[in-house]
């Protein structure tokens, strides 16, 4: 799964956002005594040399041959494929099954019925030397998962990218949704928001379509001349409300085994309120040219030919779906390293082997360097090297239509993983260019040492030292110069749209999400064309990215598994944090001075909805003005959390400097602390509306899909200007950040005694 038509961790400016020059790399690892790490960097980097392109190419030309989505033949047949070649590097490995509500389409019907009849094809077409784009048989038709069966006929209208602002925009046009089928593009935001915003707006049917603006011929060639998206060309992809909860929409909190309780299908939350259907810009192009009403604002123009219309009118579609709501089985494959001193702390480490269709970008070329570190680390074993903790590799099944197989496996094993895990690392789709980092701040200055000792494939530059590059091009003004200066990249914030999402929001286990990307553009996401033809013409063509995935994350798997004292670091996110909340702050000051002028302008009749004459002047009701929130407790956690991670930071290099303090037997003490870090930040009763999310610092925006919220119950309550619920949240996370502090202080108690 990816976020909106390119992999989640394609780099840009959000993403990386500051660096500092990089020097060689240290002899000293943080977490490790003298002599330890001097043994870690030789371990290291005999992984490093384990790694092939050709082995890489091999695994995606088999995973990729046929298409394997969850339940089908090929899904199966790929799931112990990889259990075998686990057991051939040598590790303990299994399946472990559950079974889940996956639906597939048994009808599909899109038809303009006035003015002029057209029906649209709803199918993609095979191209020429490309073998794989014609296994129409075992190819899951063009859909959205987890839509709801309907058959609806009504008038059409044109909705942009189909979020809350697009709405606010037609109100002003004096365009109303109410009994309609909407059409929306693609982008803007997750898929599942649009048909979620129609419903609650009164649409009562929706469809997405690629416009070639965003992903088609505006941007390039189209495949397979080029990249891009071509004209039949469709992108599929869950609807399901995962900003509520992801996995089995039937077994909500609790893994999908066999004899789970489950839901009535009418009585889950997560499926859409209305049918939904994705098409092509081809299909697109009669019904949107059909279109009558209001001329489009200019930036809700896409690139087709035709002048954009809002509606509604003349345009009718019909649009009826119909769905095989059956259980099907999904496959995890897991393995397991035994530590050797420490084997009751997990180091996990995933990435998901099913795809819509054949999926060579999404997932197998995330997919394909996780199976070679577990080669790497296989190799390892046979010349005796044993790791201080359990490592644990998954081969995830069902994440394309929600993260199915990571979020059942969490549900079922979580009391053993609120015990145990260290940290979740996950990678998803990879490609030519940059390292994207994101994931907890506690593990930032850790994977930013990491990435300064990776080699970049083109450039020959660490791979650290190369996204800083790209940081400071893509920066300007102050902020160029603050990325010179500060010790770190700063890693992004993690929303939703990968397997991450169980392990760092539900149960507080720190993560991270890692990929390479931005020199790859192209348009096959979620289709047919996503293929090895396609794969090794336009993107990582020579698997050398690929290889610097497997040499980046397996070495971050290796340096967490192996060090003496689990090398988190604080500051970082005590800065992070303190930053979030002047975020909020600046937002609820924005809301006020946004209140207030539009209550002057209405006072004083000046009210103009828009400066565009085919826009009608609908003044919006009146509103009171934002309240006073009192930040202090929000703002006074800080300052613990900040002094706490500063007394810890000290100790930790006192007891690092000393070559020897990491060996005693109170690190032990220590570590068992440090794996609860992140479990602090989280809320027992979980985030308003959906439980489900329980950190109080990171979730997927209610109405961003994968995008994240950070501070998500202040910041969502004050963009909804729920004010008591605002003042509720602000003593909630105050408290989480609160109880990070307090377990920091232990901790650095616990260091001081290491290393008076």
């Amino acid at each position: 799964m990816s976020a909106f038509g390119r992999p989640l961790l394609v780099l840009s400016a959000g993403l990386l956002l500051a660096a500092t020059p990089a020097g060689a790399p240290s002899d000293e690892l943080r977490g490790f005594t003298t002599e330890s790490a001097k043994a870690e960097r030789e371990w290291e980097s005999k992984f490093r040399s384990v790694p092939s392109p050709d082995s890489l190419r091999a695994y995606m030309r088999r995973l990729s041959a046929h298409p394997h989505h969850v339940g089908s033949p090929y899904d199966q047949d790929n799931a112990e494929w990889i259990l075998a070649k686990f057991k051939s590097f040598g590790l303990d490995a299994h399946i472990e099954t559950f079974d889940v509500l996956f639906p597939t389409p048994l009808e599909r019907v899109v038809e303009l019925v006035a003015p002029t009849r057209f029906v649209a094809k709803l199918q993609e077409p095979a191209v020429p030397g490309d073998s794989t784009s014609a296994q129409q048989r075992e190819q899951l038709p063009t859909y959205n998962a987890y839509s709801i069966d309907g058959d609806v006929t009504a008038p059409l209208v044109y909705v942009n990218y189909g979020v809350p602002a697009d709405y606010e925009r037609l109100e002003r046009m004096g365009v109303s949704v109410k009994g309609a089928i909407v059409i929306a593009r693609y982008f803007g935001s997750w898929r599942g928001i649009k048909p979620k915003v129609a419903a609650e707006h009164g649409a009562i049917g929706c469809l997405i379509y690629s416009d070639p603006q965003d992903d088609g011929y505006t941007q390039g060639d189209v495949y397979p001349q080029g990249p891009w998206r071509p004209r039949d060309g469709v992108q599929r992809g869950s609807v399901m409300e995962m900003e509520v909860y992801p996995g089995d929409p039937l077994t909500p909190g609790v893994g999908a085994t066999k004899d789970a309780k489950r839901l009535k299908i009418a009585d889950a939350r997560t499926l859409t309120k209305i049918p939904v259907l994705p098409i092509s810009y081809g299909d697109a192009q009669p019904l949107l040219a059909a279109l009558g009403g209001p001329v489009v604002p200019d930036e809700w123009r896409g690139g087709l030919g035709i002048t954009y219309h809002v509606g509604p009118g003349p345009a009718r579609v019909h649009l009826r779906v119909k769905f095989d709501w059956s259980l099907k089985t999904l496959r995890d494959v897991i393995a397991r390293i035994p530590g050797s001193a420490a084997p009751d702390e997990w180091v996990i480490r995933g990435n998901h082997h099913d795809a819509w269709v054949n999926g060579a970008e999404d997932p197998i070329s995330g997919q394909a360097p996780l199976l070679e570190e577990a080669r790497g680390l296989g190799e390892l074993l046979k010349q005796g090297w044993k790791p201080r903790r359990t490592i644990i590799y998954a081969a995830w099944d069902g994440e394309e239509p929600a993260l199915l197989g990571s979020t059942e496996w969490v549900e079922a094993h979580a009391d053993e993983l609120a015990q145990k895990a260290v940290a979740y690392l996950n990678t998803d789709s990879n490609g030519r260019g940059y390292l994207g980092m994101a994931g907890s701040h506690s593990l930032q200055r850790f994977i930013n040492d990491v990435a300064r000792d990776i080699e970049d494939p083109e450039t020959r530059l660490s791979v650290w030292k190369r996204a800083q590059q790209r940081a400071i091009a893509d920066a300007t003004g102050e902020r160029r110069r603050e990325i010179r200066s500060e010790s770190d990249l700063r890693i992004g914030a993690l929303g939703s749209g990968s397997d991450y999402s169980p392990f760092l929001q539900h149960l507080g286990i720190a993560a991270l999400n890692l990929g390479y990307g931005g020199e790859d553009g192209g348009g096959i996401y979620h289709s047919i064309y996503d293929d090895f033809a396609w794969y090794t013409r336009f993107d990582d063509t020579a698997f050398v990215y690929g290889r610097a995935l497997a040499q980046t994350v397996g070495t971050a798997v290796l340096r967490l598994a192996d060090a003496d004292v689990l090398p988190f670091e604080f500051t970082a996110q005590a800065a992070t944090v303190g930053r979030y909340v002047k975020e909020v702050e600046k937002l609820l000051q924005d809301k006020q001075e946004e209140t207030a002028e539009r209550n002057r302008e209405l006072d004083e009749g000046l009210f103009t909805a828009t400066a565009d004459p085919r826009e009608r002047s609908v003044a919006p009701p009146r509103q009171d003005p934002p309240p006073h929130l009192d930040f202090a407790p929000l703002e006074n956690a800080v300052d613990a959390l900040t002094r706490s991670a500063e007394r810890y930071e000290k100790a930790y290099g006192r007891a690092q400097s000393s070559g020897t303090a990491f060996a005693q037997p109170g690190a032990a003490a220590l570590n068992t602390a440090l794996v609860q870090a992140e479990r602090a930040l989280t809320i027992a009763a979980g985030l308003p509306r959906r439980p489900w999310f329980r950190h109080a610092i990171y979730a997927p925006g209610f109405y961003t899909g994968y995008g994240v919220k950070t501070l998500p119950g202040v910041r969502e309550a004050i963009e909804q200007r729920s004010w008591k619920e605002g003042d509720a949240q602000i003593q909630l996370a105050a408290g989480a950040i609160t109880a990070e502090a307090a377990l920091l202080e232990r901790a650095a108690g616990q260091l001081e005694q290491l290393a008076p």
